[in-house]
């Protein structure tokens, strides 16, 4: 089932997340990863979806911008960017957007092995709201403003596109 659901998730995804489909399939079919489907992000889109949105927009304006970026790191740290696996919305936690990239890269070092591009784009996606964690790298820069646009979208309800079918426009 799963494989199935990111087969037809991949065929409408940039081609830069297809090229990069084990890593892709690697952090998708993991167990966190499948239960972030249950806690909802923005509006009605839930974390999957959300992060999956976040790394297939990245790819889209790196390869527009002809950005000589890392694309293996692109993919992995934006579909990790928010990993913290929990719903926020229960709680109403005031400071989760202050805390949250902190417990994203602490589960997702704790699954993955990541590199130091990777750790940047996770842990500085949230600046300036996180004003002392400025991006350092071209593609934790690109995610993080790529985070806002699809933020944006989900909470204002300009389009929602859900992942786990395909897109809805």
């Amino acid at each position: 089932m799963i494989v199935t659901m990111v087969k037809i998730i991949m065929k409408n995804l940039s081609p830069s997340l297809i090229q990069y489909n084990k890593e892709v399939n690697e952090i998708l079919n993991t167990e966190q990863m499948q239960k972030t489907k249950q806690f909802v992000q923005h509006g009605k889109v839930s974390v999957f979806s959300h992060s999956v949105a976040v790394a297939d927009y990245s790819c889209r304006v790196a390869r527009k911008l002809r950005l000589k970026a890392d694309y293996r790191s692109l993919v992995r740290g934006a579909l990790l960017h928010d990993f913290f696996l929990y719903d926020w919305h229960d709680d109403w936690d005031l400071l989760h957007g202050f805390k949250h990239p902190r417990m994203a890269l602490e589960n997702a070092s704790k699954q993955f092995e990541l590199n130091k591009k990777e750790r940047n784009i996770i842990r500085k996606h949230m600046w300036p709201m996180t004003f002392i964690n400025i991006p350092t790298c071209k593609e934790a820069w690109l995610v993080c403003m790529v985070d806002k646009y699809c933020s944006l979208l989900e909470t204002f309800k300009i389009f929602r596109y859900n992942y786990e079918k395909e897109f809805i426009l």
